[in-house]
């Protein structure tokens, strides 16, 4: 029988996942089919255990159940544990196990794809939520100079930085606190551009040659982005390529065999660009 896996999010419709997966299952000749749930707001656990029942495989989890999904699993990865968010699910019986490859997709497309060193740099999460808490720890585990969660509400920052910030290279606060200071990565892990807001970054926030990194993802530029270009960023990129790497990571979570990312990228990237 053919494996059947999904995505749950809200929204969702505009996930390229279900294609990433279609392609990943061809390349790797795996039995599988991929598809794109919305969950409502106030119901991903019964949209979820509706899909378990039906003989799901797996799932991703994004926007905005990654720390809903924690709680519902049974066991977790070491990193998914650090991260105190899910956005992947393997089922097991009655066994529901998360793991998270949020991070190690977004250090993979900066660091291989983009050929932006981690190490010595100073970074700026912007954010506080599941997306966040997911890349926290891949990102320090690359070595930074340091690392500043700015978020509307500084207190949620502050317990990122609390969770996290074993070392002094963490510090957190409101955009105000970003003032007067500046970044080599500046990364933005907020929904608003998924909802076509800006964000209230100050000015001087990119520093010479900065790369500025939207783990959104769309057709021309995000509002992060093009903020970030009338700022002076250097570099822009989208989050089409740690889409394509944390799905990577989770296939072979799922299926035991990693998937070459670099042609399915390509793909997508060409049809953005149609």
């Amino acid at each position: 029988m053919t494996d059947r896996y999904c995505v749950l999010g809200n929204p969702v419709a505009h996930s390229r996942s279900p294609a990433i997966h279609a392609m990943f299952a061809a390349q790797c000749r795996q039995d599988l089919s991929y598809e794109a749930l919305l969950a409502p707001l106030d119901g991903f656990a019964d949209t979820l255990r509706c899909f378990v029942a039906g003989g799901g495989k797996g799932a991703n989890v994004t926007v905005p159940f990654k720390e809903e999904a924690f709680r519902l699993c049974s066991s977790v990865s070491d990193r998914a544990a650090q991260a105190g968010a899910v956005n992947t699910l393997t089922f097991t019986g009655a066994e529901v196990r998360g793991d998270n490859t949020d991070g190690a997709g977004l250090v993979r497309d900066i660091e291989s794809n983009l050929s932006f060193a981690l190490a010595g740099r100073r970074i700026l999460l912007l954010g506080a939520g599941g997306a966040a808490r997911g890349v926290i720890a891949p990102l320090l585990a690359a070595h930074p100079a340091d690392l500043f969660v700015a978020n509307r509400t500084a207190a949620r920052a502050a317990e990122l930085v609390r969770l996290f910030g074993g070392t002094a290279v963490v510090d957190g606060g409101d955009f105000a606190k970003i003032a007067g200071r500046s970044f080599d990565l500046v990364v933005n892990a907020t929904s608003a551009s998924l909802a076509g807001q800006a964000l209230p970054l100050p000015d001087g926030a990119f520093a010479e040659g900065a790369l500025a990194y939207d783990m959104m993802y769309g057709k021309g530029e995000t509002p992060f982005l093009a903020l970030a270009r009338s700022q002076g960023a250097a570099r822009l990129a989208d989050g089409l390529g740690m889409l394509v790497e944390q799905a990577a990571e989770a296939f072979f979570v799922w299926r035991g065999v990693h998937p070459a990312s670099g042609p399915v990228l390509a793909a997508l990237r060409a049809q953005l660009a149609a």
